[in-house]
C-alpha cells in the first residue's frame, strides 16, 4: 500500500513541476491562469501523505435559548451557530483568522459562563441570551446575507471557518469558565475590571499593554457640546465667572485620579465627583479616557479608545493577528492567568 502511495504523490509532483511549463509553452501570455492552476495543483500535493499536525476540536451539542429582540421571542439555537453568529456581529469578517478565533472563544465562554452560572434575570424569562449588546449581538444567517451582499459566501466560510476551528474551546480560571469582555479599541491599555465597574477583584481581567489599537478607526474622536447641555447631562453647574477670567482654554474638569489603565478614575466636574464611567456614560462618550475643555462657547471633548475597556480589545486581537500571534496567545494576554478547555463537562 505505501508504494502505492508513494507513486501518487511523485506523480502529482511531477505534474505539479511539468503541466505548468507545457501550459506556458502551449499558451504564452496565460501566466495567471497557469500559477492560479499551479496553486490548485501545489495545494492538493501538500494534504496527500501530510501528517495531521492540527487538534481536532470537539464541538458540543448544546442549545442556546436566544431572546430576538426584535421578534420579540425566544429561539433555540444549536451553540456552534449561535457563536457563528455573535462573531459575524461583533467583529469584522476582515479582520485575521487568528483574530476571529479569539473573538469565537471570547463569545462562547461568555455563553457558556452565564448558563453555568444561571443567572438570567437582566433578560426575558426563559432566555440565556439576548441578541443585543446588553449581552452579545448577534446575527442569523438571513441578517447575515442581507447585511454582507455580494461579499457573503467568503466572509461566511471565514468566520465558519474561525468557529470550527475552536470548537468547544472556552477561556477557564481556576477550572471555572471566565466573563469573557470584550470591547472595540483600547486606548493602549485594558483596564482593570474593578476599577470601572466596581465590585471585586477580578484575577484575570487585569490591565494590560495594548500598543496596536492606533490602527483603529475608533482609536480618537472629538465631539463638541452646548455649555447648557453639558451641564443639563451631569446635573452639574460650572462658574461662568472662572470661565471670564481664563486667558486661555480652561478645563472644564479637575481629574483626581487616574486609573491603572490611564483612564479617569475620579474626577470633579463644576460643584460635583464623578467617576469616568459615570461622566462616559451620561454623556455618551467613546471612552473613560477623556480630556474636556471650553473653547469658542462650546465644551470640546477628546477621547481616546472605543467600550469599556475591560477584558480583550479586538483592535487589539487584530493587531497580535497582523504580527503572527495565534489565538491562544491572544487570548491568553488579554485574560491573565486562564487556560483553555472544551466546554462539555460544563454543559451537561
Amino acid at each position: 500500500m505505501k508504494r502505492y502511495i508513494l507513486a501518487g504523490v511523485g506523480a502529482l509532483i511531477i505534474t505539479v513541476l511539468i503541466v505548468p511549463t507545457i501550459l506556458v509553452f502551449l499558451y504564452p501570455g496565460k501566466s495567471q491562469e497557469v500559477q492560479s492552476l499551479k496553486n490548485i495543483i501545489t495545494s492538493a500535493a501538500s494534504g496527500i501523505g501530510a501528517k495531521k499536525t492540527s487538534q481536532v476540536k470537539k464541538a458540543v451539542p448544546y442549545t442556546v435559548k436566544v431572546y430576538r429582540n426584535k421578534l420579540k421571542k425566544i429561539e433555540n439555537i444549536d451553540l456552534e451557530d449561535y457563536i457563528v453568529g455573535v462573531v459575524a456581529a461583533e467583529m469584522p469578517a476582515d479582520f485575521e483568522l487568528e483574530a476571529l478565533k479569539a473573538q469565537a472563544m471570547a463569545a462562547r465562554t461568555y455563553t457558556v459562563e452565564r448558563i453555568v452560572k444561571g443567572d438570567f434575570s437582566d433578560i426575558p424569562k426563559g432566555a440565556h441570551v439576548i441578541d443585543t449588546v446588553k449581552n452579545q449581538v448577534y446575527m442569523d444567517p438571513e441578517q447575515r446575507l442581507k447585511t454582507w451582499g455580494v461579499d457573503h459566501v467568503w466572509k461566511e466560510e471565514k468566520i465558519q471557518q474561525a468557529v470550527k476551528e475552536t470548537a468547544g474551546d472556552i477561556l477557564t480560571y481556576n477550572g471555572q469558565p471566565i466573563e469573557a469582555s470584550f470591547f472595540s479599541t483600547s486606548n493602549g491599555y485594558t483596564e482593570n475590571a474593578e476599577e470601572y465597574w466596581g465590585g471585586k477583584y477580578v484575577p484575570y481581567l487585569r490591565s494590560v499593554a495594548v500598543p496596536w489599537d492606533k490602527e483603529s478607526p475608533k482609536y480618537q474622536a472629538t465631539v463638541a457640546l452646548s455649555l447648557s447641555e453639558f451641564e443639563r447631562k451631569l446635573n452639574t453647574r460650572i462658574s461662568r465667572a472662572a470661565l471670564a477670567q481664563s486667558n486661555q482654554t480652561p478645563s472644564l474638569i479637575n481629574v483626581l485620579s487616574y486609573s491603572q489603565g490611564k483612564r479617569v478614575n475620579q474626577v470633579k466636574v463644576g460643584d460635583k465627583k464623578f467617576s469616568g464611567r459615570q461622566v462616559r456614560e451620561r454623556l455618551g462618550l467613546n471612552s473613560s479616557q477623556f480630556t474636556i475643555s471650553y473653547k469658542n462657547s462650546q465644551v470640546v471633548i477628546q477621547t481616546t479608545g472605543y467600550g469599556h475597556g475591560v477584558g480583550m480589545s479586538q483592535w487589539g486581537a487584530q493587531g497580535m493577528a497582523k504580527e503572527g500571534k495565534k489565538a491562544e496567545e491572544i487570548v491568553k494576554h488579554f485574560y491573565t492567568g486562564i487556560e483553555i478547555h472544551n466546554a462539555e463537562k460544563y454543559l451537561r
